[in-house]
């Protein structure tokens, strides 16, 4: 065991039998079960609201989160030697969601919609709003229009610059399409009434913060138990933002296969029933050419003078997808760009 961990550890009131490594963390063997300790990334101001919201769903019986353990003062973060600061949580003896299987991937939508049912109410602890849809598109647009002036000026240009300068006008054509449909949109109303009832987003709803969980006790009826982890970029705000999220990064890895977000689409809505203005919201979010504009905002804040070729691919896949995701809007949205 490393002294940090054993100093930040020695805080709580648990004890730690082994320590290892895991993704950015560690898993700790402990006498209350599998724990993990990880540093916080996250404002401090947000941890009450995130215990809160922990402790309120596990007392409706969702038991199955990342809950904040404190520490033997009743506080919920650990400081180490060097001032940094860690959350000790709950964890989970499972594996993350498995993206080429659908039946995982429609019982984790299902999952997420519970969740969101849960998810709608006001805390003790304030938890901020996210940011408005119309105000981020707008700044994404003058970000891509930033980085083409920027390319224009580059001689000689790369592979990535000529790629992205040849594809900018059909990609911003998407862009620039989302603003007018999300302007003609009920989002206004949708997004103001979420903020307003305090309904809650988790933030980060992808297969890494999805645990299937040994099926050993579940129900027949349930054949897959899931945890949902990682809670620290919750919000309030509409929704099923996180299931535009969910459903894009599923999407992006299995190239647009409609019947499958469709189904996708069907275990959500069949326990919490999505409204004419949520679908709305969804086809908007995904007409915006997110990846393009992801990669592209990548580049610019990053060391111009070497183009990693993991760059060069996600901006080709960005920019072939386009194709396979019209066809998704079309069959799924009756949108036609």
């Amino acid at each position: 065991m490393q002294e940090y961990e054993l100093n930040v550890l020695e805080q709580y009131d648990v004890e730690v039998s082994g320590t290892r490594k895991t993704r950015g963390a560690v898993l700790c063997d402990s006498d209350q079960g599998l724990l993990l300790l990880k540093e916080v990334k996250v404002s401090e101001k947000r941890i009450p609201a995130l215990y809160e919201l922990h402790e309120y769903l596990n007392e409706q019986g969702y038991t199955r989160t990342d809950r904040i353990i404190q520490t033997k003062e009743g506080e919920y973060l650990a400081a180490s030697e060097d001032g940094c600061q860690y959350l000790l949580k709950s964890w989970f003896q499972g594996r993350e969601c498995d993206i080429k299987k659908p039946a995982e991937l429609l019982a984790a939508s299902g999952n997420l919609a519970k969740l969101h049912v849960l998810m709608c109410r006001s805390l003790a602890n304030s938890v901020v709003p996210g940011a408005h849809l119309g105000e981020e598109y707008l700044r994404h647009n003058r970000e891509l229009k930033k980085v083409r002036k920027f390319m224009r000026g580059i001689s000689p240009k790369g592979e990535f610059e000529s790629a992205f300068l040849k594809y900018f006008e059909q990609m911003y054509q998407w862009a620039d399409c989302a603003i007018n449909e999300l302007e003609n949109s009920d989002y206004d109303k949708i997004y103001r009434e979420s903020v307003e009832k305090g309904c809650m987003t988790h933030g980060e709803y992808n297969y890494h913060n999805i645990l299937m969980l040994s099926a050993e006790h579940s129900h027949r009826r349930e054949p897959y138990q899931i945890a949902v982890t990682n809670f620290e970029k919750f919000k309030r705000d509409v929704q099923v933002e996180d299931l535009y999220y969910f459903l894009r990064k599923v999407m992006e890895k299995q190239g647009w296969k409609v019947r499958l977000g469709d189904n996708m689409l069907n275990a959500y809505s069949a326990i919490r029933p999505l409204s004419r203005e949520e679908m709305e919201y969804l086809k908007v979010r995904l007409i915006y050419p997110e990846k393009f504009w992801k990669v592209a905002n990548s580049y610019y804040h990053s060391n111009k003078a070497w183009i990693s070729a993991k760059s060069i691919e996600k901006l080709s896949m960005a920019i072939r997808q386009t194709e396979e995701k019209k066809r998704f809007l079309e069959d799924i949205f009756s949108f036609h760009l």
